[in-house]
């Protein structure tokens, strides 16, 4: 648990909206993270734009059809030029988030209701290094408590700026464009590009792909996300791999932070795996992959068609799971809610200018941080 300070916080005043995710102080002893309905999901949508460029040789006349599921979020334009200065050294931040949103069917999977609303349960800032060799992987917890600049809303009305709010409201409130903005507050980094996967596509994806090895090193069991692993290597089929992604409770403290580190390692695996799945040599599973992975992703603008997703991840071919370091944002607990952690300033800090400057993440960054305690517990196979 770092041992940096509280850093300051305004606090809403008598009468003024807390708005979505307020803080909320609990007392007496920390108690256990409550069971959530709406689960974090693992966004991949990297690797799904990865198959896409193996889809590139067989697309062909498919091209169009690919194209068509395709959709895009102009966040230039909703965004204007009050942003941070793009990088002139060769690197890219990518904003990669995971949607709960209920709609469409998602809400059979892992329970819920479609309610019309949808969170960014899973976001991380994937910087992808000058030469495009090597990468680092910034998660951002959702129950981060966060200043989030104002925003557009989601019904277009304009939203004022919320104190200590979950990381994870700024989506609800206005959609990618206030989740890119609220990322670039908080972080001092412009993001180049937005790439959004919903858990039913994740799921589809796995699955087209023939799922994925991991090893487990302690049994991991959690009824709330459906999840039942002994100890051992295992094949993870799509709702097993949406499981173990989506799980709090089978792992580590039992919090956000334990998900965390299971999602990254799992990302890991993904990866690698994306390489050897044999695609070429059998035209139906590439198109099947191709076309979940152009209907999994909503992307900006740039990214709007399937010459772009393919030109953007070509360039990301060389990165694997070696040459990629994955931390989450460094936090400490709110000593005032076991449910919310608060930045750590300072070490947080490193972690930006780290980037920014196009430098590796030093590792005292991290030391002394909250993890979540479930490292290590999956590994590639």
């Amino acid at each position: 648990m770092s041992a940096e300070s509280t850093p300051e916080h305004a606090i809403p005043g008598p009468g003024e909206p807390a708005g979505p995710g307020s803080r909320r102080r609990g007392k007496g002893r920390r108690r256990k993270p409550r069971a959530r309905r709406r689960k974090a999901l693992l966004v991949a949508a990297w690797s799904a734009a990865g198959v896409v460029v193996l889809g590139g040789t067989g697309a062909g006349v498919l091209y169009f059809k690919l194209n068509g599921n395709l959709t895009s979020v102009d966040i230039d334009q909703a965004l204007g030029t009050d942003r941070p200065e793009k990088a002139d050294n060769g690197s890219q931040n990518i904003l990669v988030l995971g949607s709960d949103t209920r709609s469409g069917g998602n809400d059979e999977l892992g329970g819920g209701t479609d309610d019309g609303t949808a969170r960014s349960d899973t976001a991380m800032i994937v910087h992808v290094y000058q030469g495009h060799k090597k990468a680092s992987v910034v998660s951002i917890p959702r129950d981060t408590l966060i200043d989030r600049p104002e925003c557009t809303g989601t019904d277009g009305t304009e939203q004022p700026a919320a104190h200590e709010v979950m990381f994870n409201s700024a989506y609800s409130t206005g959609g990618a464009a206030c989740a890119v903005k609220t990322v670039e507050s908080v972080s001092g980094l412009r993001m180049d590009h937005y790439l959004e996967v919903d858990f039913r596509g994740f799921q589809k994806l796995i699955d087209d792909l023939g799922g994925v090895d991991v090893t487990t090193t302690e049994a991991i069991k959690d009824p709330d996300s459906h999840l039942d692993l002994a100890a051992g290597t295992h094949t993870l089929d799509g709702e097993q791999a949406l499981g173990l992604v989506r799980t709090r409770h089978g792992v580590g403290d039992g919090s956000d932070l334990g998900r965390i580190q299971l999602q990254q390692a799992f990302v890991k695996a993904l990866v690698d795996q994306v390489k050897d799945v044999g695609l070429l040599g059998n035209p139906k599973k590439l198109y099947d992959v191709a076309d979940t992975a152009t209907r999994t992703v909503t992307t900006d603008s740039d990214l709007g068609s399937v010459n772009s997703l393919m030109s953007f991840a070509s360039g990301l071919k060389g990165i694997g799971a070696s040459n990629m370091n994955m931390v989450t944002m460094p936090v400490r607990y709110d000593p005032a809610d076991a449910n919310r952690v608060l930045v750590a300033g300072g070490k947080a800090r490193q972690v930006w200018d780290a980037l920014k400057n196009d430098r590796p993440i030093p590792g005292s960054a991290t030391e002394g941080t909250a993890t979540g305690g479930a490292e290590d517990v999956v590994t590639t196979s």
